[in-house]
């Protein structure tokens, strides 16, 4: 497997920003929109809905490496074939409230499945924070000897902040804060810690032992191209100002 030139800089740097326009947003205007926002802004790479079509349009409007996720391996096919540079299983989020669960044997399943279609393609799984974290950090290592080259993780849903302003923001990101850290020690590819984060806890990912970060609602969820550019410059240069050793993962 060989990593997009500009991702495998970013993750070596621990310095790569995803924005995430959401699994199940098929809307052409708003998710052009997004990543539009996210080159602007100098995000590393897009995580968008694994569409064919959605794909070229969007390799039609930017350079950024593009991602599609999805939960069906067939979906990734076709999505590959239109220019998408990676893919990744998961960004469960948006199935949670609709009470869908994702248990580590079907995540592994899919996994190996996805890894038999496309034994090439550069392949990010999230592990699941519905699963307690001991089980999280089994479910990354056994995600890996399958063929997963990133693992993320996600906690945004699990956590209802009591606090408003900076200490809200702190309690939000803590779920995945910390899958990040358990798992980032036991791993030997890049983690990414995504769901509920901020400029604020975005350095708190990476001294963590996270190589990046994974960012949606945040910015998806505004009105204003204006705003979101701001947003993803505030989470660039909030990942600027942190640096992690290489040596503390694997």
């Amino acid at each position: 497997m060989t990593m997009h030139p500009r991702l495998q800089q970013a993750f070596d740097q621990s310095r790569v920003l995803k924005v995430i326009s959401g699994l199940n947003n098929f809307d052409h205007e708003r998710v052009t929109a997004v990543v539009q926002a996210a080159e602007q802004g100098g995000a590393t790479f897009v995580d968008i809905a694994a569409s064919p079509e959605l794909v070229r349009q969007v390799r039609a409007v930017t350079r950024l490496p593009i991602c599609v996720s999805a939960v069906v391996p067939e979906q990734f096919v076709n999505a590959v074939d239109a220019g998408a540079d990676l893919i990744e299983i998961g960004n469960f989020d948006s199935f949670y409230a609709q009470g869908r669960r994702f248990e580590a044997e079907e995540v592994l399943a899919l996994t190996q499945e996805t890894r038999s279609l496309l034994p090439d393609i550069t392949l990010s799984v999230t592990v699941p924070h519905i699963l307690e974290l001991d089980r999280q950090v089994q479910l990354a290592e056994a995600l890996v000897k399958v063929g997963a080259d990133i693992i993320q993780t996600e906690g945004g849903t699990s956590s209802a902040p009591r606090a408003a302003g900076t200490l809200g923001l702190l309690e939000k990101a803590a779920p995945t804060l910390a899958a990040a850290y358990e798992i980032s020690r036991v791993v030997s590819v890049p983690v990414l810690c995504a769901s509920g984060l901020s400029n604020v806890t975005v350095p708190m990912a990476i001294a963590a032992g996270a190589a990046g970060v994974g960012v949606g609602s945040a910015i998806n969820q505004l009105n204003s191209e204006i705003a979101m550019v701001a947003v993803v410059r505030s989470l660039v240069e909030s990942l600027a100002t942190v640096s992690r050793p290489v040596a503390t993962r694997g």
